[in-house]
C-alpha cells in the first residue's frame, strides 16, 4: 500500500498459493491459448469468463479516489500492493457468470494484523457504494457491536475526506456516507443496532468475523440480498480461537475446503495468507508468508520483538500465532493432509469411476459399515486387497434421506444435492434413512464382490446386521468403537494414504470426510478417528473414513495361516 510499490520476494503459504493457482487455473479453462478480443468466447465447462476491463475499473477506481488518511502515506494516493492487486482486487471483480454478472458473491480475506485490512475493506466498500453501477445501491460495514464495525466504515469516511474528487459527489456523515445522484449510502451496522429490517443489501463487509458470538447480522444481511443482481458478502478478519460451532470457524473452514479442491463454489472467493502448519513459528519464513505487506505497513523488526517476547512469555503465544501468523490457536488436529490424499490416486468422473469399479468385480473385499442417525449420510466401504498384499482398493457407498435436500444442502453449506445428481450419493425415500434400501444395496455389493466380512458397529445397527447376517448370508463382524478395536486399523490407514498405498478415485464424498477428521491419542499411543474437539459440527462428517477402518480391521487379521488367525482376530474385535 505504499506510494511506490514494489514486488518483493517472500514465503508463500500453502492457501495463498492455492488461491493463486486457482485463478491461473480457471483462466487455462477459459483461455487454453490466451485470452481474445471477445473474452466472452470462453472455454470454461461453467460458462465462466474474465473481464479484464472490469478488473481494472477496480483498481482504477481505488488508486485514483482512494486515499490514505493517517502514518506516513496520510494524504497519498492508496497505491495497491501486486497481492491486493492481482490476488485479490482483480479476481474478485474481474470474474464472471455466463449472464455477465460477478462471479463471486462471498468472499473471504484472512490476513495477520497490521497488513491494511480496514483500509481495503473500506476502500472495497465505497467501490461498491459509488463505482459498481448498482441503483440505489445499499452498502454496509457490519460486526457483532457496531463500535466494530465503524472501525472500517470510519477509515471510508476519512478516505473521502481526503479525496478531491469524491468529495464533489460524496456526502459524509458520522455514520453515513452516500452519493445522492446515486441515490446510494454505506452505513456501519452491528447486532446492537436500533433496526436490522428492511435492508436491501448490494455489498456487505463484515469485520473480524471470528469474533461473532452468534450468527444474528450475518445471517440477516445475506437473505436480504436476494432482490440484488450481484451482491457480494465480503469476510475481511484475522485468525480466531477454534470453536467449531462459530460462524468464523464455519466460514475459515468453508474456504479452506474451497480452496484444497473439496468443495467446487464457483461464487465463493477465498484469499488466506497464513503461516503453514508444521512451520517453526520463530523462523522469519513463516511471518512473511501471514503479512503478505511484510517491508511494507508491517515491520520485520516489529514482528521480531513480538516473536522474542512469544518465547519470554508462552502465555503469549497464541496471541502471536493468531494476530501475527494468521493461526487458528487451539485447533483440532488435523489426522490426514488432503494434499497426501489427493496424491494417493486421480481424480474419476463419475462414469470413469463406476467404470473402473467393475473392472474390480469378483475380487476379495472386507466391508465396513457405520450407521449414522436417520437424518445423516451413512457409510459403507469396501477395501479389496491389492494381489501383491501392499495397498487397497476402495469402493464407498453413501446414503442421505431425499426430503429437503435442497434445504439441506443451503443450511450445512456441504453440496449433497450435486453429490445426489452426480451418482456420489444416493437418495433414499423420505426425510429419514430407509434401512432396507441400504440392506439391498449391500447385498448388490456382496454379489459383486467376494465379501468375505462386513464390520459394523453393534452400538447403532444391531437390526441391520442381524438382516444381512441371518437372512441374507453375509458374514457379520462386531468392530466396537474401542481403542483395541480401532487403533491398529486407524494406523493401517494413515500408513497406507501417506505412502501411497491406495486407490480411492478422487471421491469426493470420501475426501470431504477425510478433510473433517482428527485424530486421538490415550497414554498407550492408541489412535483413533475423531470429528474433534466438542464433537465439531454436525454437518461435519466422518462416516465414510470411520467405514473404511472398520473394513480395515477386518482386512489386516485375516491370517497368513489359521495357527494364528484367531488370536489376531479377538484382538481385533476387543472393546
Amino acid at each position: 500500500m505504499s506510494a511506490n510499490s514494489a514486488a518483493r520476494s517472500r514465503a508463500i503459504g500453502k492457501l495463498e498459493r492455492l488461491a493463486k493457482e486457482r485463478h491461473q487455473r480457471d483462466l487455462k479453462l477459459a483461455y487454453p491459448r490466451g485470452i481474445p478480443a471477445d473474452p466472452r468466447n470462453t472455454k470454461h465447462p461453467r460458462g465462466l469468463w474474465f473481464d479484464a476491463e472490469a478488473a481494472d475499473h477496480a483498481v482504477r477506481f481505488i488508486e485514483s479516489y482512494c486515499r490514505h488518511h493517517k502514518g506516513e502515506w496520510a494524504g497519498q494516493p492508496l497505491i495497491l500492493e501486486p497481492w491486493q492487486k492481482d490476488d485479490i482486487i482483480r479476481p474478485l471483480f474481474g470474474w464472471r457468470r455466463a449472464d455477465g454478472t460477478r462471479r463471486y458473491r462471498f468472499a473471504l480475506i484472512e490476513i495477520a494484523r497490521k497488513n491494511g485490512k480496514s483500509e481495503l475493506g473500506a476502500a472495497i466498500g465505497l467501490y461498491l457504494t459509488v463505482a459498481d453501477c448498482e441503483p440505489g445501491a445499499e452498502v454496509y460495514s457490519s460486526a457483532t457491536k457496531k463500535d466494530q464495525a465503524k472501525i472500517v466504515h470510519d477509515t471510508a469516511r476519512e478516505m473521502v475526506k481526503k479525496s478531491p474528487d469524491l468529495k464533489r459527489f460524496v456526502r459524509v456523515l458520522r455514520n453515513n456516507i452516500n452519493c445522492p445522484e446515486l441515490g446510494s449510502k454505506f452505513e456501519p451496522l452491528g447486532s446492537d443496532s436500533n433496526t436490522l429490517d428492511g435492508l436491501n443489501p448490494h455489498g456487505n463487509i463484515i469485520d473480524e468475523i471470528h469474533a461473532h458470538r452468534d450468527r444474528k447480522v450475518f445471517d440477516v444481511l445475506v437473505t436480504a440480498m436476494g432482490a440484488r443482481r450481484q451482491p457480494l458478502t465480503l469476510i475481511i478478519t484475522t485468525a480466531g480461537i477454534y470453536d467449531p460451532e462459530s460462524i468464523g470457524w464455519e466460514q475459515h473452514d468453508y474456504a479452506v475446503k474451497v480452496l484444497e479442491g473439496i468443495f467446487e463454489d464457483d461464487g465463493f472467493f477465498a484469499f488466506i495468507a497464513a503461516s503453514d502448519e508444521g512451520d517453526n513459528w520463530e523462523d522469519p519464513a513463516s511471518w512473511e508468508k501471514a503479512n503478505p505487506n511484510i517491508d511494507v505497513s508491517v515491520k520485520r523488526e516489529y514482528l521480531a520483538e513480538l516473536c522474542e517476547k512469544a518465547k519470554k512469555q508462552p502465555s503469549f503465544q497464541n496471541t502471536f500465532f493468531r494476530y501475527h501468523l494468521d493461526r487458528w490457536t487451539q485447533q483440532r488436529n488435523i489426522w490426514i493432509q488432503i494434499e497426501k490424499w489427493n496424491a494417493c490416486d486421480k481424480d474419476l468422473a463419475p462414469t470413469a469411476y463406476a467404470e473402473r469399479e467393475k473392472t474390480w468385480e469378483g475380487r476379495v473385499a472386507y466391508g465396513g459399515m457405520d450407521l449414522s442417525s436417520k437424518l445423516d449420510i451413512t457409510a459403507v466401504v469396501l477395501v479389496l486387497p491389492w494381489d501383491d498384499g501392499q495397498g487397497y482398493d476402495l469402493v464407498p457407498r453413501f446414503w442421505i434421506p431425499e426430503e429437503d435436500l435442497e434445504a439441506r444442502s443451503r443450511r450445512d453449506r456441504v453440496p449433497y444435492d450435486a453429490w445426489v445428481r452426480d451418482g456420489w450419493v444416493a437418495a433414499t425415500p423420505g426425510n429419514v434413512i430407509d434401512y432396507d434400501f441400504i440392506r439391498n444395496e449391500v447385498v448388490s455389493l456382496a454379489g459383486r464382490f467376494d465379501l468375505r466380512e462386513l464390520g459394523f458397529d453393534p452400538y447403532s445397527a444391531l437390526q441391520l446386521s442381524g438382516q444381512l447376517g441371518e437372512k441374507d448370508g453375509i458374514q457379520m463382524v462386531e468392530v466396537r468403537q474401542g481403542w483395541k478395536s480401532m487403533s491398529e486399523p486407524s494406523k493401517e490407514f494413515e500408513k497406507m494414504v501417506v505412502s501411497g498405498q491406495v486407490r480411492h478415485g478422487g471421491h469426493p464424498v470420501l475426501r470431504w470426510m477425510v478433510s473433517n477428521a482428527s485424530v486421538r491419542h490415550d497414554a498407550n499411543a492408541n489412535i483413533a478417528p475423531d470429528k474433534g474437539r466438542e464433537g465439531a459440527k454436525a454437518t461435519g462428517r466422518i462416516d465414510g473414513v470411520v467405514a473404511t477402518i472398520i473394513a480395515l480391521s477386518r482386512a489386516i487379521v485375516q491370517p497368513a495361516d489359521e495357527s494364528a488367525g484367531w488370536l489376531l482376530a479377538a484382538i481385533s474385535t476387543g472393546g
